[in-house]
């Protein structure tokens, strides 16, 4: 076997590695942009469970960004976590 043989046959086998790579990870959902940076799935693929959780935490997330922006209100509830220690 020559030398550009060997070469010709080590570069097909590459590639078909690549094609088989890239059809399981088709088959699995999983995908890259241009980059080679994996996207997030979408949200339409979370099963229900997961999705469910996901908007309870962003709820919550929202009330605490709420009670940290609001000084007044940040205040009285300082002043009452501190109430609340002293008995």
């Amino acid at each position: 076997m020559s030398f550009w043989t060997a070469i010709v046959i080590i570069v097909a086998l590459a590639v078909f590695a690549d094609v088989v790579k890239n059809k399981h990870r088709a088959r699995q959902g999983l995908f890259h942009d241009a980059g080679g940076n994996d996207p997030a799935l979408p949200a339409a693929r979370l099963d229900p469970d997961a999705q469910r959780e996901l908007d309870d935490l962003r709820e919550r997330v929202r009330v605490l960004e709420r009670i940290v922006t609001d000084e007044r209100q940040s205040r009285s509830i300082a002043a009452e976590i501190e109430s609340l220690r002293d008995k």
